[in-house]
This record gives C-alpha cells, structure tokens and sequence, in this order.
C-alpha cells in the first residue's frame, strides 16, 4: 500500500507539471515602453568668483589739517594716493616704520582692532610668525611658511630684553644670547678685546632732548626758556657718557640732516652767566622745585639715561636751579609725555627715512601736545619746506626754520650719539642699515638667533605705536608697501612699484601678486586702504589699537588726521 501511494504521488506531480508546460496561465513583466536615450549629463557650471569691490577714504575736502585727499583701491592689486599738496617724500615715508605695516582687512574685522587681541596672534606677511610671546620675558618667531620672500637663513628668531646694558653684555658673553642692542661707551673696549665677540657699528642720526612744555610756567616764558639753554654744558655731557664719535648738538638737526643742517650755524652757545641774568630778569622763581622726567631706557641718543639726567640736574643746580629727577616706566611715561603732561623731560629720536620731513615736521609742527603750543612762523616755513622739490629752496627755508628755532626754544637738543650693537663671533652675515637690521639673513650653527633688547614691546600693533622695541618685534611679522634693509634708499616689498605723478600729489602703487597673510588671506588693495584708515581717521570703525593715538600717522601725513576731535 505504501509503494502504491507513492507512485500515485508521483503521477500526479507529473501530471501538474505536464499542464503547466500546455499553458497554464503565468504572470508576466509588462513590456518595457519604448525611449529615448537620456540627455548626456553637463557638468555644473563654474561659480563666478565675487567680483572686487574696491574701497576708498576720502577726505571731504582738504581744509581739516592733513595732506591725504584720498585713498582707493582701484583694483585688486592697485591703490591710489592723493594728496592735498606735493608729498615728494611719500615712498621714503611709507618704507619708514612699522606704523605703515600693511594689515589684513579680514583680521581687522575679526579683532575689531583690538591691539590686546592682535598681540595674542599676530597676522602679517613677513618672514616669522609668533609662536609665543612670554610677558616680561621673550617673544619666540618661526620661519612663517607663507612668507614671499626669500626665506630666512635662520628658523628661529627670539627676542629678548633687559633694561641693564651690564647684564645684556653678561648674556652675550656667556652665549646666552646671540647679540645685543645699545652698547655703551663703557662696555666697547672690552668686546672689542674679546676674540668671541664681533662690536657692530651702525651709523644713524638721532638725537637726544630736553623737553619743555610751553603752556606749563614758568617755562611759557621764551626769554626763560633762551636762558635754561645757556645752562646746560652739551659737550661734558657728550665727553662723559657718550661713546667715541658721538658729538654735542649745535642746532635741531644732525649734521647728516641735508638740506636741514645749516653749515657752521650755533643756535646756542654754553654760557651760565647770561643764562643766570636772563632768568632774574624774567623774575624766575629760584625756590621752588622743577620735576625733570625720564625712563630708564638706553639707546643710541641716550645711553646711561639715569646718569645724564644726574649730569644735568647738578649743572642746573650750580647756577642755582632746583631739580627734582622723576623716572618712569616707558609704557606711561612715553604717552604723558605726548599728552602734554611733563613740564620737563628727555626724550631722542633716530631717523626713520633720509628727509628733513622726518625731523622738523615731526617735532615741530604741533602733532603731539608734548611741547604745547607750536609755532606758526615755523610751521609755515617747514609746511613749504617739506612740499618743495628743490634742495637749495629746501635748504634756505630751513636756514630760517633753524633762526626761529633758537628764539622759540621748543626743546634743547643736547647730543648726537653713535650706535653700536654686539654679537658672537659666531654669527655669521651682520649687516646693519641705518633704519633695519638683517636678522632674517643672519646665520648661526643651531639655525636660531636670540637678540637682546633693553624693554619689551609695548604692543605687537604697531601701528598704534612709536616704539623702536615694538617696531623691531614688528619688522618679523610685518611687511610694508616699501622697506628700508641695508642702506638708504627703500626697495619695494609688498608693492611691485609706486610711481607718482609730475607734482607728487598722486602716487599710484601696484601690489605683487600671489602674496598671502600667515593665515592664508591675500593680500588685495583693500587691505592697504584697511591699514591706513585705521590710523587716519578717527571715524574709521576699526580704529581702536593700544593707545588710539596712532601718531605717526599725524606726524607723517599730518599734522592732522581725519575727524580728529578737538582738543
């Protein structure tokens, strides 16, 4: 039964599949409709880049108290300069210091301007980056892998500082550093007689100053002020504290000062007697106490700071003057003294570009309250002066600058000093310029070089500043339109050229191509006009930096500045 069963079973699945075969209805696909052949696919098209949009400041006209008439972006790499009257010195200007650093537009926006927020993490296109900025101790640069130029020989360069000229010395010779600023007079026999040890000369004109402030009695008193310049011996001065080369001040400027520097001209000559009886005559108060301020920061035109100003506090008392001597920390003493805030006070100065516009024009035309009230007859001459193409016209205009100089007495220029720095032996590739030094070329067996300063930088947006140890900090991370390396005629850096028109009042500049910030920004023309606002108008949004005086600016394009309120 069961073998029937399975044979029964098995007829019958034959039979089933046998009907399935005969055409038992099945499910079929539907056919497929017929078509075209879809269209090739277009790749997208290319996103336009935004096309530029240049930006300007432009004066509403010319009657606010400086030279800039405008500045344009007239395309992406060029910017245009018009000024209000002939600017034959504008490439020399724009070389001269890192208040003139070209900044990135972007990072300005980012910040807000804010130099506490820039100091944290500088943005330029210069050879190094900051890696680290240790307060009170060292700035730490890195080759800066962005950088346009040739790359430095070195791939570290730290900064450090100390006020004592003794202990920068100290460092240098136990190797500690690898060069130094500000050697003294003291100190030059003995690295000069060190085998390990290479002096390095650098010639500069500076000079250094008494300041009087002329709205403050009894020194608002002209006849008083003539009188106070007869007291003060110059050239013991420059005999006791001043290294071999240096020399007493005759005049405002420096000899090397051309046109400027009248030939064989004495504005004032030492004589105690005649300076005793003009000061009775004009009723002055022997008693009472005169407060003469300094800081304690050495450079070329001031090397032992606390010593002159003893030197000249006892010269003052032998013809019967009461000095009182106040030393200050640079970083309030230097803006109280722009403020107009010391009756008495020294201060120097070394050029920042070969014109007279850097000397007469930044001292005597009324940029800063720290003199007080300028003077017109000056102003006017050095206002022609500085506009004037010809060097024989320049030159009897600043004849007479140099007359009205002595009468007026804005300050009494005491020295000229010689500069020297120090390095190891070791270093290979010191040049100095008179406005620059080459660390970025300068060579040592490990690839770092370490440079010790006598202060640490005020602030690393240097726009805002006018402190050579901050410009020098700057002068890594930064670049300029134009720049100033190993002699005296700036080469250009950022732009591929300025060229001006027949009078000087336009100056058109062409920016190299391809240059980007250390954050990968490039560099366009809006960020020349961004760099210059900052510092030109005071209505400009992102001007804020350290101290929001932005000087330079006023003393090189002044003497006033867009907007500036009134004082």
């Amino acid at each position: 039964m069961k073998n029937k069963f399975y044979v029964l079973l098995s007829v019958l699945v034959l039979a089933s599949m046998a009907l399935a075969a005969c055409g038992a209805p099945a499910t079929e696909a539907p056919a497929a409709e017929p078509t075209q052949a879809p269209a090739p696919t277009e790749a997208p098209a290319p996103t336009a880049a935004p096309a530029f949009v240049g930006e300007s400041l432009v004066a509403p006209d010319c009657n606010y108290g400086g030279n800039i008439k405008s500045i344009e972006a007239v395309d992406e790499l060029t910017v245009k300069f018009t000024f209000c009257a002939p600017e034959p010195a504008f490439i020399a200007k724009v070389g001269s210091v890192e208040a003139f650093n070209i900044l990135d537009e972007g990072y300005l926006k980012e910040t807000g301007g804010d130099a506490v927020k820039i100091n944290d993490n500088p943005i330029g296109t210069g050879p190094y980056i900051v890696k680290e900025w240790v307060r009170g101790d060292h700035i730490t640069f890195e080759a800066n892998p962005n950088y346009f130029g040739t790359k430095p020989a070195n791939s570290t360069f730290i900064l450090k500082w100390n006020k004592e000229a003794a202990a920068r010395l100290l460092d240098l010779q136990s190797g500690n550093v690898s060069g130094i600023a500000e050697v003294t007079a003291d100190d030059l026999a003995t690295i000069s007689a060190d085998a390990n040890l290479q002096l390095a000369p650098r010639k500069i004109n500076n000079f250094l100053y008494l300041g009087i402030n002329n709205t403050i009695a009894p020194w608002d008193n002209e006849n008083v002020r003539q009188g106070l310049a007869m007291l003060i011996n110059k050239q013991k001065i420059v005999d006791d504290f001043y290294a071999p080369g240096s020399v007493a001040a005759t005049q405002f400027v420096p000899a090397g000062v051309k046109p400027g520097y009248t030939d064989g001209y004495v504005d004032t000559t030492y004589d105690p007697a005649k300076g005793i009886e003009m000061l009775k005559a004009e009723g002055f108060d022997f008693d009472k106490e005169y407060t003469l301020s300094y800081a304690e920061r050495t450079r070329p035109y001031f090397p032992q700071p606390t010593k002159i100003a003893q030197a000249v506090q006892a010269q003052l008392a032998e013809s019967g003057i009461k000095i009182k001597l106040e030393m200050e920390e640079w970083a309030t003493y230097l803006p109280a003294t722009r403020e107009g805030k010391k009756e008495l006070f020294f201060l120097g100065w070394s050029e920042d570009y070969p014109d007279a516009t850097n000397w007469y024009d930044v001292f005597l035309m009324g940029t800063s309250k720290a003199f007080g009230n300028p003077f017109p007859d000056m102003m006017d001459l050095i206002s022609k002066a500085g506009k004037s193409g010809d060097p024989v016209e320049r030159q009897k205009m600043y004849d007479e600058v140099n007359k009205l100089y002595a009468q007026h007495v804005p300050n009494i220029v005491i020295a000229h000093g010689t500069v020297n720095q120090a390095y190891l032996a070791s270093v290979e590739n010191v040049v100095l310029g008179p406005y620059n030094e080459n660390f970025k070329q300068m060579k040592t067996a490990d690839g770092t070089v370490v440079f010790s300063q006598d202060g640490e930088p005020v602030s690393l947006t240097c726009a805002d500043e006018t402190d050579g140890n901050s410009f020098r900090a700057c002068n890594m991370v930064f670049s300029k339109l134009y720049t100033f390396t190993t002699t005296s005629v700036a080469e250009p850096d950022l732009a591929e050229s300025c060229t001006g028109n027949a009078d000087a009042t336009e100056w058109t500049c062409v920016l190299k191509k391809g240059v980007v910030f250390s954050n990968g920004a490039a560099l366009d023309a809006n960020d020349v006009v961004a760099s210059f606002s900052i510092g030109l108008d005071y209505k400009y949004p992102l001007r804020k930096g350290n101290t929001g005086a932005y000087q330079y600016f006023k003393d090189l394009f002044g003497p006033k500045v867009l907007n500036q309120p009134a004082e």
